[in-house]
């Protein structure tokens, strides 16, 4: 066998809610040489995540592994017993989930949980496996590696658990890792420290790997080839260096066209923007009780001021816990300031949302990161876009119904969906109708929280020009909370950012490549490049790391 893995005309069915059974895997090949790190990449639903799990002979609840063969390491997976697989599983290979969060136990330290597969398999004495972890903590550039394994999962940072993660994949010395989405729900000043841990670990060990990603621009960092899926089928593989530079499939293409969203073009119109639409003057907000002086214990908004001009769009970027979700649910009134003055369309706003008059509401739209958690599963489409519609207008009966019609046609979705409830649509869909029930207000402002984030490049491309047409059809404004420069870029005529809970720096798109403060410097030469050499290249003022990276 020439390969480390090869898998062969692999096949995967599921059995849908209905109780059909369809293919979601058709006929997959691939091979991995020992030491090589291939991606596979495309959008939500394209099979990645299970053809990656294949490998380790799983197949997730409702699905199985009907035909083909998976060896890895001169074994065939889905030939072997349950009890054979769980032997390969932590030595052959091993396994780095999305949400390291998730794969924690909360109650044991994590030395405890990072040895454990070491006793599961009696690999080494309990000693040497503590000091073998202690050796890998060092070689993932953990802070503290001598005392990081006697702490608990909830008091390291989300970087640091993720390399942690890692560090319990690796210990039993597998011959393949496979990485699912690992740095997805990092900022990228901390994702470009995982990336590099990962990959140094990695090469120096000359181990191979498998990684799961929608984010062409980190694969293009750590990937030595790239697999294109989409449908449960193989579209193109190819070097990373071929793939990024001359893909030859259309859909490879659209991929790497997502990637970089057209840049806004803003209106001529010498009235659009004469007049401001929001006035933000030293907001501050916080949690824990008010002290004497009115401010909060923790500020997580500190005095932060910003103008959002009537038709024009601001963006909000900085990373986890810098008060960005913090600032938008206060100028919405859900999470009401503790200081400061908001005003709308030229009227003050009462700081709690309860105090403010149905037309200020309805005036202001709030869209937030997750469509699974912000539309009830137990409504239809319709009755989530009917609601507004009734409370705010008025609307009933055929009324009613003609206009969920006109909104679910200006989000591009399918009427026939109207009947569906939230379980039943993709993750882009569940956006486009958190983003109708919005529209359904008539809003002038819309406040969007990290709504692409949750979403594949693919997806987040066509919503973010969604809302651009949607902005020229119905002159919205809109302020774009995010961590994605890219994203911000491309809607939004100005960029706010903020570190900390204060605002540092505003800025215009065409003048991201040369911030004037230290952390929109670091921040923005943190985020990734569709260029195999830029992780290697990379080099950071190690002051700036030192005073504002996130480790």
């Amino acid at each position: 066998m020439t390969n480390l893995v090869e898998v062969r005309d692999l096949r995967i069915e599921a059995t849908t809610d209905a109780g059909r059974i369809v293919e979601i895997i058709k006929g997959v090949s691939l091979d991995i040489p020992d030491g090589e790190i291939v991606a596979l990449i495309g959008e939500s639903g394209s099979g990645k995540t299970t053809v990656a799990l294949s490998l380790m002979g799983y197949a997730r609840p409702g699905c199985r592994i009907t035909g083909g063969e998976i060896n890895v390491n001169g074994k065939d997976m889905a030939a072997l017993s349950e009890k054979e697989r769980a032997r390969s599983r932590g030595t052959d290979i091993a396994y780095v989930p999305q949400s390291a969060a998730a794969a924690f136990n909360p109650s044991s330290t994590i030395m405890e949980q990072v040895i454990e597969v070491t006793r599961i398999h009696s690999l080494m004495p309990p000693e040497r496996a503590r000091q073998r972890a202690v050796e890998l903590f060092k070689a993932l550039s953990l802070p503290d590696p001598e005392g990081i394994g006697a702490r608990y999962p909830h008091q390291v940072s989300g970087g640091q658990l993720q390399r942690l993660a890692a560090a319990m994949a690796l210990i039993g010395d597998p011959k393949l890792v496979i990485f699912d989405e690992p740095t997805t729900a990092l900022d990228v000043t901390t994702q470009i420290d995982v990336l590099k841990a990962f990959k140094s670990v990695m090469r120096a060990g000359g181990i191979a790997g498998v990684y799961v990603s929608h984010d062409l621009a980190v694969v293009a960092q750590i990937a030595d080839r790239i697999v294109v899926l989409k449908g449960g089928e193989v579209q193109e593989t190819g070097t990373t260096a071929a793939i990024l530079s001359a893909a030859t499939h259309a859909y490879t293409r659209e991929l790497l066209a997502a990637f970089e969203p057209k840049p806004r073009q803003t209106q001529a119109n010498a009235d659009v923007g004469a007049k401001a639409l929001l006035r933000i003057d030293n907001l501050t907000a916080g949690y824990g009780p008010v002290r004497t002086n009115g401010q909060p214990v923790v500020r997580a908004v500190d005095s932060v001021s910003l103008l959002v001009e009537r038709g024009r769009n601001l963006g909000v970027i900085g990373e986890s816990g810098c008060g960005k979700s913090t600032l938008a649910r206060a100028i919405a009134g859900i999470h009401p300031a503790a200081t400061g003055d908001i005003v709308f369309d030229g009227k003050a706003l009462e700081r709690a949302a309860k105090n403010r008059s149905r037309d200020q509401l309805r005036e202001m739209q709030i869209v937030f990161q997750y469509a699974d958690t912000a539309l009830n599963p137990a409504k239809s489409v319709e009755d989530i876009i009917s609601r507004p519609l009734a409370f705010y207008h008025g609307l009933g009966g055929q009324a009613r119904s003609k206009r969920v019609d006109e909104l679910l046609d200006m989000v591009r979705l399918p009427r026939t969906l109207r009947y569906r409830r939230p379980s039943e649509l993709s993750g882009g869909q569940k956006q486009r109708v958190n983003f109708a029930r919005a529209l359904a207000a008539d809003p002038k402002l819309i406040i969007c929280d990290e709504i692409t984030s949750a979403l594949d490049t693919v997806v987040a491309s066509t919503v973010i020009e969604l809302l651009k047409e949607l902005q020229r059809e119905l002159e919205l404004s809109y302020i774009f909370i995010s961590h994605d420069l890219s994203v911000v870029e491309a809607i939004c005529d100005q960029i706010l950012v903020m570190y900390n809970g204060e605002r540092v720096e505003q800025i215009t798109p065409d003048k991201v490549q040369a911030p004037t403060h230290p952390y929109s410097k670091l921040l923005f030469s943190s985020v990734p490049k569709l260029d195999p050499t830029w992780l290697d290249g990379l080099v950071r003022d190690p002051e700036l790391v030192s005073q504002y990276g996130h480790r």
